[in-house]
Order: C-alpha cells, then sequence, then structure tokens
C-alpha cells in the first residue's frame, strides 16, 4: 500500500497553476474597494460624560464619564445657590460621593471589577436623591422614572 503523503518533488496541477481571477466588473468605477474602505474606518463618538438621566424640576442630573471613568451627579449649574442641603450631601458622602469643585459635580469612581455594581448604585441614589430634592422643594412627586 502507498503512501498518499507528498513530497517536495511530487506537484498538483493545482500548484503549478498561475491562473488569477479577474475581479468583477465595478458597477461604479469611482468608488472605492472594499479593501480600500477597510482603513477608512469611521468611529461615531458618544459624548464624555454622557447624561444618563434629567430632573429639571429638582435641577439633578446622572452623568457616566468613560473617560473620566466616574459616575457623577450634578446640580443645577453648579453654582452656590444650587447646592443641595446637608442631608442629600451626607447621603452623597454615605454612598462614597466626594466634591469635585473643578467640575462642580459629586463624583463616585467606576472601577474595573465593580462597574456594573457602581452603575445600578448610581441610579438608585439619583432616585433617592432626586426625591429629597423634590420634597424640600416642595415639587409634586410622581411615580414617573426619567429614564
Amino acid at each position: 500500500m502507498s503512501s498518499r503523503k507528498r513530497t517536495p518533488d511530487q506537484e498538483t496541477p493545482a500548484e503549478t497553476s498561475t491562473a488569477t481571477a479577474e475581479p468583477p466588473a465595478a458597477a461604479n468605477d469611482n468608488q472605492p474597494s472594499f479593501a480600500e474602505r477597510v482603513g477608512q474606518l469611521k468611529r461615531i463618538t458618544a459624548p464624555d460624560p454622557y447624561e444618563i438621566a434629567l430632573d429639571t424640576g429638582a435641577g439633578v442630573r446622572l452623568f457616566e464619564s468613560k473617560r473620566d471613568r466616574q459616575m457623577a451627579i450634578k446640580f443645577g449649574e453648579g453654582r452656590p445657590e444650587d447646592k443641595p442641603s446637608q442631608a442629600v450631601i451626607d447621603k452623597l458622602k454615605e454612598a462614597g460621593y466626594r466634591w469635585n469643585p473643578m467640575d462642580k459635580i459629586w463624583a463616585h469612581p467606576v472601577r474595573d471589577g465593580s462597574a456594573m455594581s457602581t452603575r445600578i448604585e448610581a441610579e438608585r441614589l439619583y432616585q433617592e436623591i432626586r426625591q429629597m430634592v423634590r420634597q424640600e422643594k416642595g415639587i409634586e412627586t410622581s411615580q414617573e422614572i426619567p429614564f
């Protein structure tokens, strides 16, 4: 019985063929080919930080920044008159948020191992704080969730 394995000195007709396939005729010769377009990927970037939730009545916003790897809560435009009550500040501090005076936000880092739970907790905290602010301002609270 002979072996089916080829040796280097044995060639098959397919290996010696030099024919090349002609590319199909393009409908519009002015258009770049697929291979040319591959290197021209256009990335669509999202704004950073991006707003997750907003309660205009209470003046409370929840943001996430992928670049800075943090969740942030902002009150109004960050002016002194937009400062939340001490009860709200205590709630933020209890949840691990720290005041960032440069950006005028309350920020919490997002770490790799706990990113999803940090985001979930941030949304829960936002809901709790916006309800507190609405109560303090005497704004009618609704069951509607602004997500």
